[in-house]
């Protein structure tokens, strides 16, 4: 396993599906401006 690690900025239609694929070969952080999505990916929403 290489040492990148992937960062997503903006978590909407097209970030977060990239984030999930880019997550099952390196470690991902995802950055979204809006808290009330923030909140409802951390509930699972």
């Amino acid at each position: 396993m290489s040492s990148y690690r992937i960062a997503i900025i903006g978590l909407g239609y097209v970030g977060l599906p990239l984030a999930v694929e880019f997550s099952k070969l390196y470690p991902v952080i995802g950055f979204d401006v809006n808290d009330r999505r923030v909140q409802e990916l951390r509930a699972g929403n």
